[in-house]
């Protein structure tokens, strides 16, 4: 028994790292999520054998409560992750972010030249607004 219980926590173990793996690199918010919720499920796991080794009930309000802190944690991110546009799922980088910001400039730029619009430009948005 004590054998099986061993064997159990090192697949435990391996499992919550590799997922700690797939939340570090992503790339999208649901990569993240799903890496999470196998965290959860990981401890869940762990605290069930945990109980069955030691044969102890106490242990399974707990469970419970990790149970349903997963699935409300899940439901949230899915139901913000349904709003989000395509390419909005994942942070990304900073050469992502200039090359975007590059091409919005040269959009911004191709508008104004079709239009007749003077290069000067009087105001503009607040430095630092949030776009």
């Amino acid at each position: 028994m004590t054998v099986v219980v061993w064997v159990c926590g090192v697949l435990l173990v391996a499992g919550a790292l590799l997922s700690v793996i797939r939340i570090e690199k992503g790339p999208s918010m649901l990569d993240r999520t799903v890496g999470l919720d196998i965290v959860v499920l990981t401890i869940i796991a762990a605290l069930g054998l945990y109980a069955a080794a030691y044969r102890r009930a106490d242990v399974v309000p707990i469970l419970v409560a990790l149970s349903l802190v997963g699935f409300v944690g899940s439901v949230t991110i899915a139901r913000f992750a349904a709003v989000e546009p395509e390419g909005e799922g994942r942070v990304l980088t900073r050469e992502e972010i200039a090359a975007r910001e590059a091409e919005l400039r040269a959009q911004a730029e191709a508008t104004d030249d079709e239009r007749g619009v003077p290069d000067e430009h009087h105001g503009g948005g607040a430095e630092g607004e949030v776009r």
